[in-house]
């Protein structure tokens, strides 16, 4: 498995797409534009995240879901909880 070096470059990029990522999400529920309920495939979507990933915040009790005749769906609300509550604060020089 090869190394990878992440530099602070690397970290203020990631925090930036990140931040531009919630504010669209923001910005979708502020307008209405998203819907209240969102299965898998249209999470892993708008979070930019692969079907491992998605598996992974279910198994691990990140993201709530509820499970309907197989399935699956998520909150918007929760999502957008999740993710503020999960905010990191970084100073960077």
């Amino acid at each position: 498995m090869p190394t990878s070096i992440i530099t602070t470059d690397d970290l203020r990029e990631f925090k930036f797409e990140l931040l531009d990522d919630i504010k669209k999400l923001l910005t979708k529920q502020a307008s209405g534009k998203l819907k209240k309920y969102l299965k898998s495939s249209e999470v892993m979507k708008l979070l930019q995240i692969s079907p491992g990933t998605l598996q992974n915040l279910r198994i691990n009790g990140t993201l709530p879901y509820t499970k309907v005749g197989g399935i699956i769906f998520y909150d918007s609300d929760e999502i957008q909880e999740v993710m503020l509550s999960n905010r990191i604060h970084h100073k960077i020089d």
